[in-house]
């Protein structure tokens, strides 16, 4: 698997609503009615992250959830992170 160049990630964040490169991470903050909503969004990254053996870090406060993508054993952004990205997007809609 190949680490995305910083160019390379901005392009292919560029056309998903909200996500932005954070050095070798891509991230977005997601935020939800209540408590109850956040936890339910989280199961549903945990199932698709699951099935795409790919594991996002994940950050719940309350309402929010913040999900950083990294391919840590590549050491950055690769197309498997952008591809997960597109996932989460298509969760939260």
């Amino acid at each position: 698997m190949t680490v995305l160049s910083e160019d390379e990630v901005r392009a292919a964040v560029g056309d998903i609503e909200g996500w932005h490169a954070t050095g070798d991470e891509i991230t977005k903050d997601f935020t939800f009615a209540d408590f109850p909503g956040a936890v339910a969004f989280v199961v549903r990254i945990a199932f698709e992250a699951e099935a795409a053996n790919h594991h996002p870090d994940l950050d719940v406060r309350y309402n929010k959830v913040q999900v950083t993508l990294s391919t840590h054993s590549e050491g950055g952004v690769t197309e498997k992170d952008v591809e997960l990205a597109r996932a989460i997007q298509g969760l939260a809609q």
